[in-house]
């Protein structure tokens, strides 16, 4: 496709548009610097006219300030004229004018302008100085910003001989805005130009290419921009390129507080990991009966919202708990690393199970058999085989919790009690300091580990085979356990589960309860009061919830079959950018939102349209993973039939694609509607006064130790995470070819 004159037609129509592209931009430019120096010509000669009569101080010193309603930002100096020494008197005025007129004072620039004024005739200096307005700051400009500077003449009263003069700062950021988003609009057209005339050209499916151009659009502007924003400011220092963001961030007083994340990470994990693969073994690898209602249980801390179980965990255990002080008056406290691990434990678990049922459902068990059938015992076959089969499940779950607990932040603040993380370091860095450049620095410090984790981990699987399906595949699996240690491992799982629904028990209790942890009596005050402060909330979150999941659904199904069907440059890379969400914690992703889409030209922040994005962009790797496997097992002849019947791609998609893998489309659409619902990490930095989020009201409440209100709002929270979860469940069934059985020998 890239022929001599198909390359010649593209350069020259890319020179036509990129000349009469910079002309435009040129031409706009300068129209409006001349417009606005006109115009704060105009309105500074007019403020030199409203000269107060009085000559005492105070009158000038009220009257100084008031430039600032003429041009916002402006700073004023004023100078008497001194008739005996025939010179201007410096006064009175603004600090950062002052600050400018005595660095620059003997200038020929200056000496040049009061000259000027003495003649009656108002200036302009030619050039820009760079003010600190952090000596007077104010709502409009409150930092080192480059300014012009006016000098205009004070006339006496007979019009004809001057009085006085002001000198004017007028910061620049009203030009240098204005020019920089007309910058930005220029330049993302003459992308967009240049892209479409590429697709256009040198492309045999145009279509595609403008959907991959999207693809790549979307991902660019929302995961790669705010990350490089956020990369970037934890690089500067006061406007200036430094280091001192990330010496501080690396001092004692941080490291110990990561090396809190480390242990909390490692030794949730670890539990985890185990717990999992026992709720994994019994239901994937035994004859146990009721596998159906312990899936469901065991999933159930998954989907609910992430601090509910700190919630019931303060309930019961906390200073007032029910069992801690009503019943057994213990002096013990959950508050620290103990309790941290129990709730992270209870509320992760679940990820390791469904990591590693399915690869315990795929290992074929002819394997086993053969050990067996040598006489091997099944503790044997199971420690030789099985386990080591199932290695590349247990790193992965290891991994996921490993992850999650280390970008986990509300049930830290809840329970952590002096015990320290990095992540809630971060948080109060933003919300207590106001520091996004510290914020932003310890959450990549806290990125390194997982990345770190994750490298190791496919380095060490990427060494071993664990292949066990090379034919047709067995439909039955062989029970390795005998009836003892079954109903050991059945007892095990119950008692844990019993635990968990006891938490949820707790929340529904604590809705009823007039005061927990002092009366105890019964009351539906909590609902009223509840439902009245948080109406908003939950009809803002179910709403938010409601636009991002068939929008996230749809493009991670589009990106599914781009990334496994097509072929085209940076594959590859655009992949990579879709899956990086997934490994970066919550509060690195709210503070790099903040930072990227807090200005021209994508102002976003205090939008519902942020909120959106976030849970689309959040929840697209696992969606497209989902998408991935499923097209994987789809015979792709059956696209191209229809592709060579004359339908395009969006066709082929809509009629073809979509319907074979609805289950993986219902299944993402499913888990980002239970996400955002129950999202609270990133989401905290991105709500505002007209866009509220129920977890993040419900952690208000927790937090000032209204746990009858936060009760009552996880309950509804919980209900309707539930009740749209087991919708698709009946919308989404299991597939009956891959289900097995158990065989007992």
């Amino acid at each position: 496709m890239f022929t001599k004159k198909r390359i010649m037609q593209f350069l020259i129509a890319a020179l036509v548009f990129l000349a009469a592209d910079f002309w435009m931009y040129n031409s706009l430019s300068t129209n409006f610097l001349t417009y606005e120096e006109n115009r704060n010509f105009n309105e500074i000669e007019l403020f030199a006219q409203t000269v107060p009569d009085s000559v005492s101080p105070s009158a000038f010193e009220q009257w100084i300030p008031t430039v600032k309603k003429s041009i916002s930002g402006a700073r004023a100096f004023y100078f008497s004229y001194d008739l005996n020494s025939a010179d201007f008197i410096p006064m009175l005025g603004s600090d950062t004018a002052r600050s400018i007129w005595d660095a620059n004072r003997n200038s020929e620039e200056f000496k040049k302008a009061l000259e000027s004024v003495y003649y009656l005739e108002p200036m302009k200096l030619p050039k820009t100085y760079k003010a600190d307005y952090t000596l007077d700051p104010d709502t409009a400009v409150a930092s080192t910003a480059d300014s012009q500077i006016y000098f205009v003449p004070i006339i006496d009263k007979t019009g004809y001989q001057v009085s006085g003069a002001v000198m004017i700062l007028v910061p620049n950021k009203t030009a240098t805005g204005y020019n920089n988003l007309l910058k930005t609009l220029f330049i993302v057209a003459a992308v967009l130009f240049l892209s479409i005339m590429m697709v256009l050209t040198f492309t045999r499916d145009p279509m595609t290419g403008f959907l991959v151009l999207g693809l790549f659009a979307i991902v660019l502007v929302f995961i790669a921009y705010p990350l490089l924003e956020a990369a970037r400011l934890s690089f500067m220092k006061d406007g200036q390129l430094s280091l001192q963001t990330w010496k501080e961030s690396l001092s004692p007083n941080y490291l110990v507080a990561l090396w809190g994340s480390l242990r909390l990470g490692i030794f949730t994990a670890t539990i985890s990991t185990v717990v999992g693969y026992m709720f994994a073994f019994l239901i994937e690898r035994t004859s146990f009966k009721k596998k159906k209602i312990m899936s469901i249980l065991a999933t159930m801390p998954v989907i609910s919202p992430p601090f509910s179980l700190s919630l019931s965990i303060i309930l019961l255990f906390g200073n007032n708990g029910l069992i801690s002080k009503k019943l057994f008056h213990l002096s013990t406290s959950i508050y620290g690393l103990g309790g941290l691990t129990l709730v992270e434990v209870i509320g992760m678990f679940p990820i390791a199970f469904m990591t590693i049922s399915g690869v315990l459902r795929q290992i074929d068990s002819t394997v086993e058999d053969a050990s067996l059938d040598l006489s091997a015992t099944r503790w044997q076959t199971f420690k030789a085989i099985t386990l080591p089969l199932s290695a590349p499940g247990i790193v992965s779950a290891w991994l996921l919790v490993f992850t999650n607990s280390l970008a986990d932040f509300a049930n830290p603040l809840l329970l952590s009690g002096d015990y320290r993380v990095l992540s809630t370091e971060a948080y109060m860095m933003v919300t207590g300091r106001s520091n996004l450049g510290s914020g932003a620095a310890l959450s990549f410090l806290l990125l390194m580990p997982t990345l770190t984790a994750f490298l190791i981990q496919r380095v060490w699987v990427a060494k071993k085979s664990y292949v066990t399906v090379t034919g047709k595949p067995s439909t039955t699996l062989t029970e390795l356990t005998n009836k003892p240690v079954r109903l050991a491992l059945e007892s095990a799982s119950w008692i844990f589960i019993g635990f968990i629904v006891a938490l949820y028990l707790t929340i529904v209790a604590g809705c009823f309860v007039k005061n927990w942890g002092i009366d105890y009596s019964f009351t539906l005050v909590n609902w009223g009061e509840a439902l009245s402060r948080g109406w908003t909330s939950i009809r803002d979150t179910v709403t938010l919830a409601v636009i991002a999941t068939p929008i996230a659904g749809l493009l991670a199904m589009m990106a599914s079959m781009l990334i496994v069907r097509k072929k085209f440059p940076g594959k590859r890379f655009l992949e990579t950018l879709i899956m990086t969400p997934y490994a970066i914690p919550g509060t690195l992703i709210g503070i790099s939102y903040i930072l990227a889409f807090n200005k021209q030209p994508l102002l976003l922040v205090g939008t519902g349209a942020i909120i959106v994005i976030n849970y689309i962009i959040r929840e697209l790797p696992v969606g497209v993973e989902n998408g991935i496997t499923a097209l994987h097992q789809i015979d792709p002849a059956i696209e191209e039939s229809a592709a060579d019947l004359g339908a395009d791609v969006p066709t082929v998609f809509r009629t073809i694609v979509l319907p074979l893998i609805r289950p993986a489309f219902l299944s993402s659409m499913s888990y980002t509607f239970v996400r955002s619902m129950t999202a609270v990490s990133a989401i905290i930095f991105l709500i505002s006064a007209r866009w509220n989020h129920l977890t993040v009201l419900i952690f208000n409440f927790s937090e000032n130790l209204r746990f009858g209100l936060a009760s009552v709002l996880s309950t509804i929270l919980i209900v309707i995470v539930l009740s749209v979860w087991a919708l698709m469940q009946v919308l989404v069934k299991d597939d009956k070819l891959t289900q097995k059985t158990i065989s007992t020998r």
